[in-house]
C-alpha cells in the first residue's frame, strides 16, 4: 500500500495513447444512478437549469391546488447529472395564472425563485433547479423543497393547496464519493503527511479493488490527464464552483476524459488500479488550494472530507 504522490506537469512522461476503456461491468450502472453519475463516460450533460423568469408588473392567479406534482431524483448532486426537477400541473378558475415557484430549506429559507406567467390549469409544466442560489453561487449541502404559489397571495390567489399531499422534497449534496464499490482508508501509512523519500505525502490513500469505478468527487474541467512514473495514470480536475483541484492516481489505464473537458459530479473518470510507484490496488487522492495543483496551490488533508461523502454516498 505505497504511492508517492508526488508529480509534477511539467515531469510527465509520454501520454499513453489507447482506446476509450469499457469502465463499467454489471451492475455499475445502479451504482451511477446513486451517484448522479452518467452511464457512460461521454455521457451527453443534463438539460440546462430553468431560467429564473421575472415577476409580473400584475401578478394575477386562481385559487391554486395542485393536481399533480413530482420531483425527482431524491438525491442529487452539484454540477452532476441529474438536476432536482419538478414536474408539475396547477388546478385554477382561471385561464391564464401568474406563480412562483420556490426552492426552500428544511428551515424555509428561500434559495431559488422561478416565476412563471400565464400558466393555464390542467397542462404539465416543468422546473429544473441547477443547485445555485439567487446569488449564483453553488447551494449548501441539505434537505429542500420546491414550494408553488401564486406570485403574490391576495384572497383570490392564496397559497397552492391539494387535497392529496405531494412530496417535493429531495436532497442535493456538493461532492460524492470517487470510489463505486468496497473500499477502506488504510494504515498510517497512507494518510496525509505521511514520510516519503524526500518529501510526505500529499494525499490519502483509499484502499480498493482494482476494476473497480472512479468518479468525479466534484466535476469541473479536466486540467491533466496523463501518465507518469510516480502517481501512473492519472488525472486532475478544477473543481466547479470551488477554489481546489481534485487529483486522481494509479489509475489501471488512462482516463478517458481529455484535458479541456468538462466534467460532471458523478461522471465516470476511470478505474482503479495500481500503475506508477503503487503496492496494492488503490486511489491516491489529493485536494489542492487556489490557485490550483502545482499552480501556486498547497495539498491539505482530503480524508475528513472524503469520509463526509462517503457517509451519504
Amino acid at each position: 500500500m505505497r504511492g508517492n504522490g508526488k508529480v509534477r506537469p511539467e515531469t510527465v512522461g509520454k501520454i499513453l495513447i489507447v482506446a476509450m476503456i469499457a469502465l463499467f461491468a454489471c451492475g455499475a450502472g445502479t451504482a451511477l444512478a446513486a451517484t448522479g453519475g452518467a452511464p457512460t463516460p461521454s455521457g451527453s450533460p443534463p438539460p440546462p437549469g430553468s431560467g429564473s423568469g421575472a415577476p409580473s408588473t400584475a401578478p394575477s392567479a386562481g385559487t391554486l391546488t395542485l393536481v399533480a406534482a413530482e420531483t425527482k431524483p431524491h438525491k442529487s448532486f452539484y454540477f452532476g447529472y441529474r438536476y432536482p426537477k419538478l414536474n408539475f400541473t396547477i388546478g385554477s378558475p382561471q385561464p391564464l395564472n401568474d406563480i412562483r415557484i420556490d426552492v426552500v430549506t428544511a428551515t424555509g429559507e428561500i434559495v431559488r425563485t422561478f416565476y412563471r406567467d400565464d400558466l393555464a390549469p390542467n397542462l404539465p409544466y416543468t422546473i429544473r433547479w441547477d443547485g445555485t442560489t439567487a446569488e449564483g453561487m453553488p447551494a449548501r449541502n441539505g434537505k429542500y423543497s420546491f414550494r408553488i404559489s401564486p406570485q403574490i397571495p391576495a384572497p383570490a390567489a392564496r397559497k397552492a393547496t391539494a387535497s392529496t399531499t405531494f412530496s417535493l422534497g429531495f436532497t442535493l449534496y456538493g461532492y460524492t464519493f470517487p470510489i463505486l464499490g468496497a473500499h477502506d482508508y488504510g494504515g498510517s501509512a497512507g494518510r496525509f503527511g505521511a514520510s516519503r523519500s524526500g518529501h510526505t505525502h500529499q494525499g490519502q490513500d483509499v484502499m480498493a479493488a482494482c476494476g473497480l469505478p472512479l468518479v468525479a468527487a466534484r466535476g469541473g474541467r479536466v486540467q491533466y490527464s496523463r501518465y507518469d512514473g510516480n502517481a501512473g495514470n492519472y488525472i486532475v480536475i478544477d473543481g466547479k464552483g470551488t477554489p481546489n483541484d481534485f487529483a486522481y492516481m494509479h489509475l489501471a489505464e488512462p482516463s478517458p476524459l481529455k484535458e479541456g473537458e468538462t466534467v460532471r459530479t458523478g461522471q465516470p473518470i476511470g478505474i482503479v488500479g495500481d500503475t506508477g510507484d503503487a503496492q496494492g490496488c488503490h486511489l491516491h487522492f489529493e485536494i489542492w488550494s487556489a490557485p490550483g495543483w502545482y499552480e501556486g496551490g498547497s495539498p491539505f488533508d482530503p480524508l475528513p472530507e472524503l469520509m463526509k461523502w462517503d457517509k451519504y454516498s
